[in-house]
């Protein structure tokens, strides 16, 4: 590598992930990934015995904040990683992981490279709704020997942040919602961040009907409702792409065979929840996606289309 290439990467992140090469490998090349908001992404590529290359990715948690949280983050990616291995559900495979970085400098994470990227525009989004959700009905179908961790949920009614020139009544409804404790659920294995921003896709010019998903990337396993995932990916393609996909993604959800909460006031609350989630985080969210292309979504362009969202879920019958 060439020396600002090398300095990429750490020097004893870069003696570490050398140690879980096969014989005769070297990396030859090291190169930013964008559209991460909490970890430094790298693919490495590496020089294989035969004159070839293959590619893997390095994860590595370098902000104070996520540091004190790596470990335990790290711990149930590897985990999920080594699960997913044969089940058919398209996943990186675990190389190795450093996550309380008693070898790199910074916790770490080193895995395969998966084919596709991430789409995020708004041709063809039909057709990826419809995908992301058997992909989703999927996941949730797996059954791990070992639970990983419940559920956690950080926003508290306190804690919303409520859009300038947002409907108040609308919202201290939506607020009063996520008061009340949480309804039973059936336990599922979760993805827990599963939304556009962690699928890769192979789309082909020719014809955008013909995607398919060559991956799912990011994984926070935990075990709770699978409405709290189908929450997740909603909200995150109502800020994307409008609000009345957000409202559609549960409806497919449900055409491919998944099973969301029996009643309208439990599908009501998670969705209501996740949404509220991301009244805290307009900012970091839409900063990826700018620099991902889409540079019409604004902080303030993405927090009008939460109102909106907000608004059509608290317009739903219940």
């Amino acid at each position: 590598m060439n020396h600002d290439e090398a300095a990429a990467v750490r020097p004893l992140t870069l003696a570490w992930v050398s140690r879980h090469l096969e014989a005769g490998e070297r990396i030859v090349k090291a190169a930013a990934l964008h559209g991460g908001i909490t970890a430094e992404m790298r693919r490495l590529t590496i020089g294989t015995r035969d004159g070839g290359t293959r590619d893997l990715v390095l994860r590595t948690y370098v902000d104070p904040f996520y540091v004190e949280h790596a470990e335990g983050g790290l711990n149930g990616e590897a985990g999920a990683l080594t699960l997913l291995t044969g089940t058919g559900v398209p996943a990186p495979s675990l190389v190795a992981v450093d996550p309380a970085a008693t070898q790199c400098e910074f916790p770490s994470l080193l895995m395969t490279h998966l084919a596709g990227r991430t789409v995020l525009d708004d041709q063809g989004v039909e057709t990826r709704v419809r995908l992301l959700a058997r992909q989703l009905v999927a996941i949730h179908a797996l059954r791990p020997a070992e639970r990983p961790r419940k559920y956690v949920t950080l926003t508290t009614a306190d804690t919303v942040v409520v859009p300038k020139g947002a409907d108040a009544a609308v919202w201290t409804a939506a607020i009063d919602v996520i008061r009340k404790p949480a309804p039973p659920y059936e336990g599922r294995f979760l993805h827990r961040d599963f939304q556009p921003g962690n699928v890769l896709f192979d789309v082909p010019p020719s014809n955008p009907e013909d995607a398919r998903i060559t991956g799912v990337v990011d994984w926070a396993p935990s075990w709770g409702p699978a409405d709290l995932d189908v929450a997740h990916c909603s909200v995150n393609l109502a800020l994307l792409h409008g609000p009345a996909w957000g409202m559609r993604f549960a409806e497919a959800y449900e055409e491919a065979g998944g099973v969301l909460a029996a009643t309208a006031s439990e599908r009501l609350y998670w969705r209501v929840r996740d949404a509220l989630a991301a009244s805290e985080e307009v900012r970091s969210v839409s900063q990826p996606w700018r620099e991902a292309g889409r540079a019409e979504l604004t902080t303030r362009a993405v927090e009008e289309r939460l109102d909106a969202y907000v608004t059509a879920l608290m317009d739903v019958p219940g």
